[in-house]
């Protein structure tokens, strides 16, 4: 069974309430680790390489979610293909961390989320350039688990390798944050692990204004960051205080004119 999940819950422009739920993918995550395959491509090229895989696989269930409304491409061909067969990877292009280790690991898992946190990673690198960020997208959600949990399940070693075992994650997610600890608790870096997703909060509204009202939005990504890293501190207490005053005048913006500000809309 192939089970493209199309509505989802981040685009609820007319929708509202009752298209809301990610549960469906932890009722997934739930059946045997043999039959189950979760997928969350960040773009259209990724999409077409996931779902030729799922298209041509067999005894499975394969769950894709994917929004159908226009988004940014990330990634040309033939890397959305070598990323998805990898199902989770580290995204030079969107990196500085090459070389050392990283201050902050920015994750992400989910079209919109993938789009927030390389938004947030723009904003980190405008204002705090020294900071060193590894941007890490999992397209492949099953990666996270340990491979004696799951045959598609990432070694210890591979993902500390990612992860780190002991610098702060910032973790965007599509669905209920909860899944993610429930699937990563036994790895060495868990308690370092901050996930951000869907936590019941929305309504019949504009794109941005529902990750703002999850806190998921890319200015509340920066905060996490800010508040995570040691080494920022007192540092970098302006820009936490610019990215408040920032989400309260978009939030105004949307409740004025009922669309996002075109700084966000036309963001690339």
């Amino acid at each position: 069974l192939n089970y493209l999940l199309a509505s989802h819950v981040w685009r609820q422009d007319h929708n509202g309430f009752t298209h809301q739920d990610p549960g469906f993918i932890d009722h997934v995550v739930n059946k045997k680790a043999e039959v189950v395959r979760v997928y969350f491509p960040p773009d259209a090229n990724c999409l077409l390489s996931v779902m030729d895989h799922c298209l041509r696989s067999r005894h499975y269930v394969n769950v894709v979610i994917a929004g159908k409304h226009p988004a940014p491409q990330w990634l040309a061909m033939d890397a959305a293909v070598k990323h998805c067969t990898a199902g989770i990877g580290i995204w030079q292009w969107a990196s500085n961390d090459q070389g050392v280790a990283p201050d902050v690991v920015m994750a992400c898992c989910g079209d919109v989320p993938t789009l927030e946190t390389l938004a947030a990673v723009s904003i980190l690198r405008e204002h705090l350039p020294a900071l060193k960020i590894r941007v890490v997208n999992v397209v492949n959600l099953m990666k996270l688990q340990p491979t004696r949990e799951h045959p598609h399940g990432l070694s210890d070693r591979d993902f500390d390798t990612l992860f780190t075992v002991d610098k702060p994650v910032v973790f965007a997610y599509h669905g209920y944050p909860w899944l993610i600890h429930r699937l990563t608790y036994r790895r060495t870096n868990h308690d370092n692990i901050h996930v951000r997703g869907y936590k019941e909060m929305g309504t019949t509204t504009t794109p941005f204004d529902m990750v703002m009202l999850n806190d998921l939005d890319r200015y509340h990504l920066v905060m996490d960051v800010i508040d995570r890293v040691p080494s920022l501190g007192s540092n970098a207490a302006s820009l936490r205080q610019h990215m408040g005053d920032t989400r309260l005048r978009a939030r105004q913006y949307t409740r004025e004119f009922g669309e996002d500000a075109p700084e966000i809309k036309d963001w690339a």
